[in-house]
């Protein structure tokens, strides 16, 4: 993984991000608070369809919550995919080093197989009411919501290890 961190973090050197994320006094700033807002969004919209989908406010259907909440996600998880670029590139030399950067990465990566195999599995299901979702819908939920808050906490570890 070293290797292709060190390889991605000399492209972004040869078109010239490195040298902005690093050379500005505001670059930098902004983009770890678009990376926060990015989480806020993500784990926030996600966070509440997988609390609807393990159990909670039950009388409330879940395809239209999805459905509302699926895009704030989505687009959380694009700005904080932006944002990070930035980041990385500012230190992509120290996190490509880094067991907690690889560690949040090896995390994003399994939480975003289990979004997903979830979608993939349950895609047939936007067709009818879905107040109670199946035990294995369940358990997907519950591991999302702790892959996105690990992740989260993986990431704020970053600067100190």
């Amino acid at each position: 993984m070293e290797g292709l961190l060190l390889a991605f973090n000399g492209w972004l050197d040869a078109i010239g991000l490195v040298d902005w994320a690093r050379g500005s006094a505001t670059v930098y700033p902004i983009a770890n608070v678009l990376h926060v807002l990015g989480a806020i969004m993500l784990v926030g919209g996600i966070g509440v369809v997988d609390l609807r989908v393990i159990g909670l406010w039950r009388r409330l259907p879940l395809v239209p919550l999805s459905e509302a909440l699926t895009p704030v996600a989505v687009a959380g998880l694009v700005l904080q995919a932006l944002s990070g670029v930035i980041l990385f590139a500012a230190d992509g030399e120290a996190l490509a080093n880094s067991a907690t950067f690889t560690a949040k990465l090896a995390l994003l990566a399994i939480a975003l197989g289990n979004a997903a195999l979830f979608r993939w599995h349950w895609r047939g299901a936007t067709g009818r009411d879905f107040y109670a979702p199946p035990p294995l819908a369940r358990w997907s939920a519950m591991f999302s919501l702790s892959l996105w808050v690990a992740i989260a906490t993986v990431g704020r570890l970053i600067a100190y290890y």
